[in-house]
């Protein structure tokens, strides 16, 4: 039986969760699709794809219908017979929706909704986009109900929640472990946190920096990894640390293509986002078995049980933060138990084989 064709999308100039989630989904259903990914010219994501992956680049333009883009994809599409085109990033939306119209082929098109929806979609533009989708995938419940209360019944995809998963992670030895510590310079006489994403302020590292201010009675250290988004947001957040006094306690370490080592050589892992729609850094971190702390806003409450698979602050408080980060430090049996209750929930609700088998059958649905 012959498979039929999606075509994975996101022209998306950033590197981050939801880019690579993007590649991870390519990879994942090639099994059960003839699988073909479109990616921007600029795009970070080409070192990912390996000689098994088919991909293609398109020139993103800045007109609002890309609209050259557009008749390109569209001729990919009925090249290549393209029965799905799922995509990822929100501003894709009317470049692919006017590539299907362009196109002979006519295929389905689905999101992947990695962000919050907080204004009515119900004016003409909108409900030109929306009447052409045919699925619309929160990553949590929380997103799944902004999709219904913002977008017409009349015009409104069909909307599933479904989570996303982690890779399974290679896990290190104790020796492995310490060797990485060296190398990285991480004590093991601290309390050692990660925090791992898009250096901005939008991601809350400023927040952790702060924290460390009510800690200074502790041995607890910050290691950030991540890319900068901002060209001197990195100095800043050094010059912020030095103005309070935490300075020997913040480090930066840059971007890791693979941070599943660093999160087992930490005592806990932070996302102190303002605003975070899933938080897959959580669900890495919790894989491997080291605890998580998160802000108690968007869908981490969805990841975090309070106090049983880790521990939630309040949103946008330092102090609250400290609070949290301190009851962990000084209760290794809390620590311990969070730990492993977290790595529970992880296998049992957010493996990447079980949500792309989820996927697998919801696209097959489709068509």
């Amino acid at each position: 039986m012959s498979k039929n064709t999606l075509l994975e999308l996101c022209m998306s100039p950033d590197l981050g969760g939801l880019e690579l989630y993007m590649v991870r989904s390519a990879k994942a259903l090639r099994d059960d699709f003839n699988v073909i990914s479109i990616i921007n010219e600029n795009s970070k994501l080409e070192q990912y794809y390996d000689a098994d992956n088919t991909y293609m680049k398109i020139k993103k333009t800045s007109n609002l219908f890309m609209f050259g883009a557009a008749k390109k994809l569209a001729n990919i599409i009925d090249e290549h017979d393209v029965d799905i085109i799922h995509m990822h990033w929100t501003k894709d939306i009317p470049f692919v929706v006017l590539a299907k119209l362009l196109s002979k082929k006519k295929p389905k098109i689905a999101q992947t909704r990695n962000m919050t929806m907080t204004r009515f979609k119900d004016d003409f533009y909108h409900r030109f986009l929306y009447k052409n989708m045919d699925l619309l995938l929160p990553v949590t419940y929380q997103v799944k109900e902004q999709l219904e209360q913002f977008i017409p019944t009349e015009i409104r995809p069909k909307v599933e929640v479904l989570y996303m998963g982690s890779d399974k992670p290679e896990l290190l030895s104790d020796s492995e472990v310490q060797v990485l510590k060296d190398e990285l310079g991480l004590s093991s006489c601290a309390f050692n946190l990660g925090m791992v994403g898009r250096i901005n302020e939008a991601k809350g590292q400023h927040l952790l920096i702060r924290a460390l201010v009510y800690l200074q009675d502790t041995n607890v250290h910050a290691y950030f990894v991540g890319h900068e988004m901002r060209k001197g947001y990195t100095q800043e957040l050094k010059k912020l640390s030095h103005e309070l006094g935490v300075e020997n306690q913040v480090h930066f370490l840059g971007f890791m293509k693979n941070p599943h080592h660093f999160y087992q050589i930490c005592d806990a892992v932070v996302l102190a986002s303002k605003r975070e729609t899933f938080g897959l850094v959580l669900i890495e971190a919790m894989q491997v078995g080291t605890a998580i702390i998160g802000a108690n806003s968007g869908g981490v409450v969805e990841i975090i049980d309070d106090e049983t698979t880790g521990l939630l602050f309040e949103s946008q408080n330092a102090q609250s933060l400290a609070k949290t980060i301190e009851k962990l430090a000084a209760n290794p049996q809390l620590l311990e138990k969070v730990a492993n209750a977290g790595q529970k929930k992880c296998q049992e609700q957010f493996s990447n084989e079980l949500q792309f088998e989820k996927l697998a059958e919801i696209f097959k649905s489709l068509v």
